[in-house]
């Protein structure tokens, strides 16, 4: 039965819904006020009407409760949604961006939260300044201490548990946080420190902050959901605009070059890369590779799973990006001729180790492996290929141009683009387009000229 409790010239009326996990009741609570000159009769029968009404809406769910708190409800919102949902690396994301939403919105009522709540906190990620967290910059010449030291940035991202691309970042003067420093130097086991802290005064950019819109929206999704609130409000909220930049990639005579130069190259990288430039394949798929995923009698590469990283998780095996992305592709005879020689050469390896041979790869025998047949890091071909380019005369381009270049060069040939996206596992064609528009807009204009050149006709001699 509710109880009801008289406040002044309100009525409180509160209504028991069971227990929680936790064993803490669940109590739904809500205010009425008589109306001016009301009997002391009328408003008696009134209230014992909306008593009735206040808790038959709560048996049936109709009665949300908003009060938690945002942080209160973030931290329920991953245990129950997010670990269940979402991929590893999604979840690190967020957990990272969870650290700036909550000092900021975190002690407000779900219920109470607003737009021109979110607004404010969108306007305050983009002050200069808004970095909470201490920078650091390497006081000496990184590149040439690594050399002194006997180590490469391959072996120390290993040591350190510190990706590729910062390290690389730190050659270019890039700043690092006071966490990836520490693990730096603990890893070189130096003796005095190699880096500075140095002002954190620059904005987050507009990709950043659209990452916390993005999770945002996500959770009050999910809010919506559980009928804890009515609506989202970040849908009457307009995004933070996303800058897109030029996808960087190689025409069709660097691309050859770059082919041509990857003969001196050991086989393990020359396969990896020659294989990324063939199928556009994304790094954690290459890694994922298994050779029971290769069937060479038809040419075939089953995209079936992804390798990724994570600090507290070490390298492991997820599912691929999204559905679209397990996809058969169609081996080019010059990939499978490599591949087979690659396999002769891992077999040889396998024998040359013998017993040090990782037992695992027997099980799951991955294409590209460490020394010893353990699964690959993500970031040793990342890195791999960040020294082959700086030694070429190709334009300074990331692994993941690579699969850029397959694209522009399969749009280039004349493939629909539709054939393009399922190619590249995009979950929706518009991706495709918006990532590739100058290649596809440049492709149309080509086909434009040559229809030209084939229907104009001859004018007729006087």
């Amino acid at each position: 039965m509710p109880t009801i409790e008289k406040r002044g010239d309100t009525y409180k009326i509160t209504v028991s819904c069971g227990y929680d996990l936790n064993g803490k009741q669940i109590r739904r609570r809500m205010t009425w006020k008589p109306e001016d000159g009301m009997t002391a009769r009328q408003i008696k029968k009134e209230l014992d009407r909306q008593a009735v009404l206040f808790e038959e809406k709560c048996r049936n769910g109709q009665v949300l409760d908003g009060n938690m708190k945002f942080a209160e409800f973030a931290e329920k919102w991953f245990t129950d949604y997010a670990e269940k949902q979402l991929r590893p690396t999604t979840i690190a994301g967020y957990r990272w961006a969870l650290k700036r939403t909550l000092p900021a919105i975190g002690h407000i009522r779900l219920d109470k939260l607003r737009p021109h709540h979110l607004m404010a906190f969108y306007d305050n990620l983009a002050e200069s300044g808004i970095r909470e967290d201490t920078l650091y910059r390497c006081s000496v010449d990184f590149k040439a201490f690594l050399r002194e030291q006997h180590t490469t940035a391959v072996q120390l991202t290993e040591r350190a548990g510190v990706g590729i691309r910062t390290l690389y970042g730190l050659n270019k003067g890039n700043r690092v946080k006071a966490e990836t420093a520490h693990k730096i130097e603990t890893a070189l086991e130096l003796s005095k420190p190699i880096f500075e802290p140095v002002d954190g005064d620059a904005a987050l950019s507009s990709n950043t902050i659209s990452h916390y819109h993005k999770m945002l929206s996500s959770m009050l999704s999910t809010a919506v959901k559980w009928q804890l609130i009515y609506d989202n409000p970040c849908l009457r909220v307009d995004p933070p605009k996303i800058e897109h930049s030029e996808a960087h990639y190689l025409d069709e005579v660097q691309a050859a070059h770059l082919l041509d130069l990857l003969d001196d190259e050991p086989i393990v990288y020359r396969t990896m890369i020659t294989l990324l430039l063939h199928t556009g394949l994304r790094r954690g798929e290459l890694c994922g590779l298994e050779w029971d995923d290769i069937n060479f009698d038809l040419s075939l590469l089953d995209v079936q799973r992804t390798s990724l990283y994570l600090p507290e998780k070490g390298v492991f095996v997820d599912e691929t990006k999204n559905n679209t992305s397990r996809r058969v592709l169609k081996l080019t005879p010059d990939a499978v001729q490599l591949l087979k020689r690659y396999r002769m050469w891992q077999n040889s390896e396998r024998l040359r180790i013998g017993d040090r041979w990782a037992e695992e790869w027997e099980q799951h025998p991955r294409l590209f492996t460490t020394w010893d047949g353990k699964p690959l890091h993500p970031s040793t071909v990342t890195g791999w290929f960040h020294t082959f380019i700086e030694r070429s005369d190709l334009p300074p381009i990331s692994i993941h141009s690579l699969r850029h270049t397959n694209a522009t060069l399969l749009i280039a040939a004349g493939t629909n683009v539709r054939t393009v996206s399922s190619h590249l596992g995009h979950a929706q064609t518009s991706t495709t387009m918006n990532i590739y528009s100058h290649s596809i807009k440049s492709a149309e204009a080509a086909a434009a000229e040559a229809l030209q050149s084939v229907l104009t006709r001859k004018k007729k001699q006087a």
